[in-house]
Formats: structure tokens, C-alpha cells, sequence
């Protein structure tokens, strides 16, 4: 899995009035990073199928490499991983996690159970955002953690350490910091608890559980509690399914379309993953979700004029659909509020402002006000001014540019590199699709 993906840092977009065709998204980022993370830690050899083709993905593999676990790629984007604790040490090296916030966060979860100094480091994107609200709980259950200044930005030095059980209530909703609690109370000396206010997704619980780990959740009057207990792993075959996140941006362009018809096969239909499917469909947008086996199913969307809502953050528990919600509400007609969104500020970007300026380079308005992003759409996309855009290399604004670009006027994208992150085969899913 290479990490340098040759993606172009600028694209010129050329209009599209039709969009048809079946398409599937790279394998879910989420379940890929906990797929890697969780073969290092059991025991015996791991299969996974399906992983995210992206940059940040391959931060988490080369990660566990160097802490020790044996990992074989074939042609085929077929990935084995020899784990178990007794492989695992501290790398003589930096982990660098790149530009992977996820990757950052649950890996502090693992290596704060493992003996010895740790250095973790990213690129300058990176090293702007906070870690704080992993390395609050992690320092409760006993673990060292040192950042830069007072939202322990990093490079991170991470000391492993015997871990104390907690009970900690997440004070914003985060499951990458309850992911990283609950790796880190596999090695605890009794049951750890996360409570959640507002439910996040529930991928490390449920692939715990398969590996083998005593999990339990609970749904009770003040949140969701998941408890672990101390466990050990055993290694499981991973089949990772399509990234409902990157099927929003299809879902979108097909539903701005004018004549649009596209169906995104094998994505991941858990509740807490497919939140942008409700949301546009109480816009009036045509979306249906075809369940096939599991939590794994299709989504079939068609062109449709679209009327403004109101979006609570707590409908899309990572808010990484936002910005390509924010080009349909441009689409839509009336005004159109995203809801407690402040969390934006510490993506990638200052991804709220990046979103405002998004809206308004199409021509139509937005106003950041407290933590809500109000957007006072067009009423159709064929309204959209010709587009000029730099998404400065935040992955998720360069992808809702294009799609903006495609179904409206046309237009250059810039700082378009970012999506080799993610997902390095956009441009070409989108091609397939005109």
C-alpha cells in the first residue's frame, strides 16, 4: 500500500448534466483502521479483505509494522496480519501517522499498553489539531502523555503502562476517543466504561466482540454505556465493506444531477453511518437503502428537486457529510441550519469556514453564526457560478467542490491533493458516472 498516491493538487471541472452507473466506494476508513489495529493485538494470523485503498489507512498499517506485527499485502489488495501482544514493542522510530487523525487517536489507545516510549508525529495539518480529548482519559487509566501546549497538539510522547480501569462520559461525541478507551481497557485490571450522551458509531464495540473480547452495551437514561473487560484476542477473517461517507458525495451529485441515477453498492447501512440518507430525504431527494445481508447493503439514488431542513449534529455523529450536505442545501430552496457544528473547527481545515466559503463561491449565501452554519440555498444547482475554489488540502472539500463543479457550472478545484487521504480513485468514479 503506497503512500504516495499521484493525485492531482489542481482539477478542472467540466459540467455533467447526466450522471448514471453502479459504482463502489473504497472499503469504510473506520472499519479499516480497527481491522489493522485489532489483527495487531490477537493472536495468530488475520485476514482482511476489502481495506480502504487511502493514505490514512496506510499510516495505521506501516504503524503496526513497526510495532511489531507481520503484514503481507498481495496484488490484490489482500492483506494477512500476524499479531498477538507478544509481537508488539515499542518502534525504534517515529509512528507517523501522516495526515490521519484517526489513525493518531486509536493508536495511542494501543500503545499505551505496551511497554516502553513511544513517539508519535503527523505532517503539519496534523500537528494542528488537538488530542487532548484522547489523552485526558488515557492519562486517567494511567498512561504518560505529552503534547504541545494545552490541547496537546502533536508530536506526541506516549509512555506505556499497566492501565487502570475508569468509568469516562464522553464530553463531546467522539468515537475514535471511545474507541481508543475501550483498545486501551483490553489490558486494564478491571471493566472499563464509556458513556455516550449522543451514540457515535458502533464499529470497535461490534469488532471486539467478534474478536473474542467480553463487550457489553447498554442503552440507559443518561447515555449509551460499553463496557470491557480485560480480554484476550483472537485473530478473525475482516471483510470490509464500502465507506458510506464517500458514497455521500455520490448520493449527492446523483441526486443534484439533472438526470441522475446511481446505485453505490456494498456500503456499511449501520444507523449511526447513514445519517446523510435521512436528512437528504427530508429534503425531498430520492434515496433508497437496499439492505443485502447484515449491516452491509445499497444505496439507489435519482435526480430530485430539494427543500431546506434543519440538521442536528447528533443525525451525523463524525459531521463528515457536512460539507456535501452544505452543496445540496446551496441546491435547495430556503434556508437550511446545520446545528451545533462547532466541531468542524478541528478537522483537517477549519472545516466550517471551508464550508461557508464553499456555499458562497457557488453563489449562494452562508452565515456562520455561534456554532450553526446557516445556508440560504438557490433553489437549483443550475444556479451555481462557475466555480473557483481552493480546498487546501482537506480531502472532504476538495471531493464536495468537485461534485459542486460537476452538477452546476464547471470550475477549478484546488488543493485537490488531499483526496489521495481517502479516496485516490474519486475523479474516476465520478468519470465513470457521466
Amino acid at each position: 500500500m503506497s503512500l504516495d498516491r499521484k493525485v492531482p493538487d489542481v482539477v478542472e471541472v467540466a459540467p455533467a448534466r447526466s450522471l448514471h452507473g453502479v459504482v463502489r466506494t473504497p472499503g469504510d476508513k473506520s472499519i479499516s483502521h480497527r481491522a489493522l489495529l485489532l489483527a495487531s493485538l490477537s493472536e495468530g494470523r488475520s485476514s482482511i479483505e476489502g481495506l480502504s485503498d487511502g493514505d490514512d489507512v496506510a499510516r495505521t498499517l506501516a504503524c503496526i509494522a513497526a510495532l511489531g506485527a507481520v503484514v503481507d499485502r498481495d496484488d490484490d489488495g489482500h492483506v494477512t496480519v500476524e499479531g498477538g501482544r507478544g509481537r508488539l514493542q515499542a518502534a525504534a522510530d517515529v509512528l507517523d501517522c501522516g495526515n490521519s487523525g484517526t489513525t493518531m487517536r486509536l493508536l495511542c489507545g494501543v500503545v499505551v499498553t505496551i511497554a516502553g516510549a513511544h513517539h508519535l508525529d503527523g505532517d503539519n495539518s496534523l500537528r494542528s489539531r488537538p488530542m487532548d480529548r484522547v489523552a485526558v482519559p488515557l492519562r486517567a487509566m494511567g498512561a504518560t502523555i505529552e503534547g504541545a501546549g494545552p490541547r496537546c497538539t502533536p508530536p506526541l510522547a506516549v509512555t506505556g503502562t499497566a492501565t487502570r480501569a475508569i468509568r469516562y462520559e464522553l464530553p463531546v461525541a467522539s468515537a475514535q476517543v471511545k474507541s481508543a478507551i475501550l483498545l486501551a481497557g483490553l489490558a486494564g485490571d478491571g471493566p472499563t466504561t464509556v458513556v455516550e450522551p449522543v451514540a457515535t458509531r458502533t464499529h470497535t464495540e461490534s469488532m471486539l466482540l467478534r474478536a473474542g473480547a467480553r463487550v457489553e452495551v447498554a442503552a440507559r437514561p443518561d447515555g449509551r454505556h460499553t463496557t470491557v473487560w480485560p480480554s484476550r484476542l483472537t485473530a478473525v477473517d475482516w471483510h470490509v465493506a464500502a465507506d458510506p461517507s464517500h458514497a455521500a458525495f455520490l448520493v449527492v451529485a446523483a441526486v443534484l444531477a439533472q438526470d441522475g441515477d446511481v446505485e453505490v453498492r456494498d456500503v456499511d447501512v449501520t444507523e449511526e453511518r447513514i445519517g446523510f440518507v435521512g436528512v437528504l430525504a427530508r429534503m425531498g431527494a430520492q434515496v433508497v437503502t437496499r439492505v443485502r445481508r447484515g449491516e452491509r447493503g445499497d444505496l439507489l439514488a435519482a435526480s430530485a428537486s430539494l427543500e431546506c431542513t434543519d440538521v442536528e449534529a447528533r443525525e451525523l455523529p463524525s459531521l463528515d457529510e457536512v460539507p456535501i450536505l452544505a452543496v445540496a442545501a446551496a441546491a435547495a430552496t430556503g434556508t437550511t441550519t446545520f446545528l451545533d457544528v462547532s466541531e468542524l473547527r478541528v478537522k483537517e481545515t477549519d472545516r466550517l469556514e471551508a464550508t461557508a466559503r464553499l456555499v458562497r463561491a457557488l453563489g449562494a449565501g452562508a452565515k456562520v453564526d455561534g456554532n450553526d452554519l446557516e445556508v440560504n440555498g438557490l433553489g437549483d444547482p443550475r444556479r451555481f457560478v462557475r466555480l473557483e475554489y481552493d480546498a487546501a488540502g482537506d480531502h472532504r472539500m476538495a471531493m464536495a467542490a468537485v461534485v459542486a463543479a460537476t452538477v452546476g457550472a464547471g470550475g477549478v478545484v484546488g488543493g485537490f491533493g488531499g483526496v489521495a487521504t481517502s479516496y485516490p480513485g474519486f475523479l474516476s468514479a465520478l468519470a465513470s458516472m457521466r
